[in-house]
């Protein structure tokens, strides 16, 4: 999570108007955002912010940084900037990622290896069936659950998920504090308390028809894959599908009955490259590899960190410092990350990265945010 002291300059940046791409190349230009605050109007302008924006700076929205400071004051609740440690990786490695993004629940979730599922708001219950299925079997797998909290095969997926005790994250068209539709409130909050809400706008921020197409990139980039069970040619779910195609990343269709209108987005899919699964294992077999690529990229990121290495220990990666912090912290009752951070002074972008590669290696087992060791 950004310290609280960054909190303010990051949120006079947000609340500046200016478009993403300008405010990550002001982030990239200085260690802090308070740093890029004090740079002044002229600096401002040379990464493209137009004066709008940097009078916006200069005499922000009282009332707008207030709602948003006293938001982020609750348990819980986070805003990552582009030059945070704990930013989701994945995302960084699409074409237009957020500066910032507001989170309810648990920051760590974003870097889990996810699969997105998404399709129409007005599925058939044979959809909604398959989306919870499908949602089951990948959560027992290991993967982590996007969707858009959106009715229909949205909801259907983020239900199915908590009750198999998996990992779920929204990722939300309004602020990270409302529902769309209403009547979701309380499925919002069932996934901040396991999982996260996710948000590129500010506390307050209402359902408006041009957020839902741009909401759809950090779905789609925060996830390996995406998979369409149910979706007309019109529909958000094939923007999304398009987007992880264009982020390079794998796009998975169910295939469905011809007389059905909601099949025929996902047959389009189809037709146009995406693969054609039939059941969960399907959509693991071919992410496996990715899972494992992450994993491995993750660590490299870690074992860049120069930190003064600790005595030998009996543990996986001995010649990494970091693991030998987190392995003794680690024990065979389950622990959770607020403590795990606080046994070892890691970060949770360097303990998610770790306990991942420690899950995938069978070392490690995580049940509802929690980890222990797996034999000595």
């Amino acid at each position: 999570m950004s310290d609280r002291c960054e909190h303010e300059p990051l949120l006079r940046l947000l609340f500046s108007g200016a478009p993403a791409s300008g405010l990550r190349r002001l982030l990239d230009s200085h260690a802090t955002a308070q740093a890029a605050i004090a740079a002044g109007a002229r600096d401002w302008a040379s990464h493209g912010l137009a004066a709008p924006a940097c009078n916006a700076i200069r005499t922000p929205d009282a009332a707008a940084l207030r709602n948003a400071a006293d938001w982020l004051q609750a348990p819980g609740h986070h805003l990552l900037g582009w030059r945070d440690a704990d930013y989701p990786p994945l995302l960084r490695r699409i074409g237009s990622p957020p500066a910032m993004l507001f989170v309810a629940g648990d920051p760590a979730r974003l870097w889990r290896p996810a699969v997105a599922i998404v399709g129409s708001r007005t599925a058939t219950a044979g959809g909604c069936a398959n989306a919870g299925q499908f949602a089951r079997q990948l959560a027992n797998a290991g993967f982590c659950i996007a969707s858009g909290l959106a009715a229909g095969i949205d909801a259907a997926a983020h239900s199915a998920t908590l009750e198999a005790g998996g990992v779920t994250v929204a990722v939300l068209g309004t602020g990270p504090d409302i529902a769309y539709p209403t009547r979701h409130q309380t499925l919002l909050e069932r996934i901040a308390a396991t999982g996260a809400v996710v948000s590129e706008h500010p506390p307050g921020t209402g359902p408006l028809r041009q957020h839902f197409p741009s909401r759809n990139r950090i779905l789609a980039g925060l996830s390996l894959g995406t998979l369409v069970i149910e979706a007309a040619l019109r529909s958000g779910a094939l923007i999304t599908a398009r987007q992880a195609a264009d982020a390079g990343r794998e796009v998975f269709a169910l295939p469905g009955s011809i007389h059905n209108p909601m099949a025929r987005g996902c047959h389009h899919l189809i037709r146009e490259g995406a693969a054609l699964v039939e059941s969960a294992q399907e959509v693991i077999d071919v992410l496996s590899p990715s899972v494992l690529e992450l994993a491995r990229a993750l660590r490299g990121e870690l074992d860049s960190v120069p930190i003064q290495p600790l005595a030998a220990l009996p543990a996986p990666h001995q010649d990494n410092a970091n693991y030998n912090r987190l392995w003794p912290a680690l024990g065979h009752d389950p622990t959770g990350m607020d403590e795990l951070e606080e046994r070892t002074g890691l970060t949770v972008a360097e303990l998610s990265a770790m306990l991942l590669t420690l899950e995938l290696e069978g070392r490690v087992v995580a049940e509802h945010g929690r980890y222990c060791r797996i034999g000595g």
